[in-house]
């Protein structure tokens, strides 16, 4: 257990920021709550009797610097990370301390690598974007199946949710994201990336049983493809989503994801299948659990375990299979996580 490490966990009264609160405190760190709303900090101090809360906006250098002050890292789940990944990173430089944030919004991802890649590694500081279930995941498992090989021709990575009802967070991120595009879609083919006008297409998945084939939109682009190709030389990445869950996220009215255990976790089930090619050989690795947005705190809690620990392969601006041992980090969230070799 963790003992005497303080986390700050900026937007710890958001839906995610909630479970990664939890998971620190569950392990034996003292979760350090930030956010940009006084009234919900206050509020969810009944939630965690205890620990400490700290109030800063990200247009304030200084409220942010007094933060983070005797803080050992910092989880940021606050979005839209186009707004806040950016002052949360100077801060945390500043402060000499870790950065993880659990961002799915593309745009934000790249400017992270973009903006602190020089800063982050002269100053031998960790910074991991996207380190949650879209991004993070997708990169361990493609990652570990990737095994022994230095390159590949192509991955791809399919989500396969039973249902996907968002948090307010998750649509506020995707409306930026839109804006930053300007409504257009994103791909990564011939290693970069692309945005284009053209429909993403439907095509059926293979997905391991008991889900079985399921029809999905091809080019559902998720972060992913700037985690993976950040350093894996594969050309081409490409994600798939549900129909199913695809229409839940874009319904005119969707609706925010409810609890059904003391864990707080909704009763969605997920399944993330990869597959990576080189030449005629391909390799193929799967995950399944519950609850996307639940299963995000264990990745970021455990990244910011491992870094403290000292268990990483580098520092900088990295992404999850970059810093870590893949398959070891996948065999630690167990708990969390089923690991398979699809038949």
């Amino acid at each position: 257990m963790a003992t005497g490490r303080n986390i700050a966990v900026y937007g710890a009264y958001g839906h995610t920021g909630r479970f990664v609160a939890a998971e620190l405190r569950e392990r034996g760190y003292t979760p350090l709550l930030l956010g940009r709303d006084q009234d919900k900090l206050q509020a969810l101090a009944q939630a965690f009797p205890g620990s400490p809360q700290r109030y800063a906006t990200v247009d304030s250098p200084t409220l942010l610097d007094r933060a983070l002050d005797g803080v050992d890292a910092v989880i940021n789940t606050a979005g839209p990370f186009a707004t806040t990944a950016g002052p949360v990173i100077e801060a945390a430089l500043r402060a000499g301390i870790p950065y993880v944030d659990v961002a799915a919004e593309i745009e934000a991802n790249v400017d992270t690598f973009t903006d602190f890649a020089q800063r982050a590694h002269a100053a031998r500081i960790a910074v991991l974007p996207a380190m949650a279930f879209f991004g993070g995941l997708g990169d361990l498992l493609v990652t570990t199946a990737m095994g022994d090989w230095t390159s590949a021709d192509e991955a791809h990575i399919a989500y396969g949710l039973s249902s996907w009802h968002p948090t307010g967070g998750t649509l506020d991120s995707g409306a930026v994201s839109s804006q930053r595009r300007g409504g257009r879609c994103v791909r990564y083919a011939n290693a970069q990336l692309q945005y284009h006008d053209e429909t993403p297409p439907t095509v059926d998945w293979p997905f391991p049983v008991p889900l079985g084939t399921r029809s999905v939109i091809s080019e559902f682009t998720m972060a992913d493809v700037v985690t993976i190709p950040s350093h894996l030389a594969i050309p081409q990445v490409r994600t798939y989503m549900t129909t199913e869950a695809a229409s839940d996220l874009l319904s005119g009215d969707p609706t925010a994801p409810s609890a059904v255990d003391d864990r707080g976790r909704s009763a969605q089930t997920f399944i993330v299948d990869v597959l990576v090619r080189s030449g005629g050989t391909q390799r193929r690795l799967s995950a399944t659990g519950q609850d996307i947005y639940a299963v995000s705190a264990p990745l970021a809690v455990e990244a910011v375990d491992r870094i403290l620990t000292g268990r990483t392969r580098t520092t900088g601006v990295a992404s999850a299979g970059a810093i870590f041992d893949a398959p070891d980090f996948l065999d630690a969230l167990s708990a969390h996580l089923t690991v398979h070799t699809p038949a």
